[in-house]
């Protein structure tokens, strides 16, 4: 998926003191801001259990579970269920019509959808809440998430947490559509506005969790990395100070943010780049930040001085 998308952009705004209904988090809010919604009414959605740090800290796949939440507009990927509901078919997607939790096809396959702002605050707990409610639920019906505690089970606890995720990046929400949703013009309008708001989003082969994407007139890389944020500022400064931080010419690495307990680098590519030509160097870059990471010398004037460029740069491109 490298295309600039086309589609009209559209907008729902609700009247004063209507109540704002619950959107994707990556929508805009229908109260007509001109935030996301996460930013805004969906801040209020969330109760007051707060989770783990890093709650899917333990899957072979976290980092890319974490971009499909918080970065990536259309994907999916299978899940690998355990005990008596090994044999279900789930397939975990960033984002459902309306903002559900979850879903039961007519065939008994369950959709789970990441990108959801309500819940706990726990979104590992959050997501087997939902898978939870799904395989008890009958085809055709949308799941809601219920009370969850710091007892409540994790998406680790129903999924084999040492299966290594095949995620695939899709140019639109096409998949939402079968028989299983009712094309109400409620879901069509949601089909619209998420797939206005996908930016092209292509997760590259060379290295795990690394996502290409356009938006508007640029390019950007954005890697998920596992290390604790410690490390990762090290090694990103090491190579800053030495000029090695770069993923080709006129790129560069713009700073960083935090999600779901990890660190996310975020690098800007000259316009026309595309996801294929930076494959070679982000693998290059690779060694170089694994070596950086290991290092145990103290970090000189020119690193410190790096790192703390990078701590200060805290950007919000998601």
């Amino acid at each position: 998926m490298g295309k600039k998308s086309s589609a009209k952009r559209t907008q729902v705004v609700v009247a004063e003191g209507a109540d704002v209904p619950v959107v994707g988090m990556r929508e805009p809010c229908p109260c007509g801001s001109g935030r996301r919604y996460k930013a805004c009414h969906g801040k209020a959605a969330a109760a007051a259990f707060v989770g783990a740090t890093r709650p899917f800290e333990g899957m072979a796949s976290e980092c890319d579970i974490v971009a499909m939440r918080e970065i990536v507009p259309a994907a999916s990927t299978k899940l690998a269920l355990t005990g008596e509901h090994a044999d279900r078919d789930v397939t975990l997607v960033t984002v459902l019509p309306l903002a559900w939790p979850a879903l039961v096809r007519q065939d008994g396959s369950i959709l789970l959808g990441l990108q959801v702002n309500v819940g706990s605050g726990d979104a590992s707990r959050d997501l087997a809440d939902a898978l939870l409610g799904a395989l008890e639920a009958q085809p055709g019906d949308p799941v809601s998430i219920g009370r969850v505690t710091a007892e409540s089970p994790r998406l680790q606890d129903l999924v084999d947490p040492d299966a290594v995720l095949d995620i695939t990046v899709h140019e639109n929400f096409d998949f939402w559509v079968d028989e299983s949703v009712e094309a109400t013009d409620d879901v069509r309008a949601s089909l619209e506005r998420a797939s206005a708001y996908a930016h092209p989003t292509v997760r590259l082969s060379s290295v795990p969790s690394a996502y290409w994407t356009q938006m508007g007139e640029k390019e950007y890389l954005r890697w998920v990395l596992p290390q604790d944020e410690d490390v990762v500022l090290n090694g990103l400064a090491r190579l800053h100070a030495a000029g090695a931080d770069t993923i080709g010419e006129g790129t560069r690495c713009i700073g960083m943010f935090r999600t779901q307990g990890v660190v996310v680098p975020v690098w800007e590519l000259p316009v026309g780049t595309g996801a294929s030509a930076i494959e070679a160097e982000v693998a290059d870059l690779a060694g170089r930040l694994d070596t950086a990471m290991a290092s145990t010398e103290p970090l000189t004037s020119d690193e410190r001085r790096a790192r703390a460029g990078f701590t200060t740069r805290q950007i919000t491109l998601r």
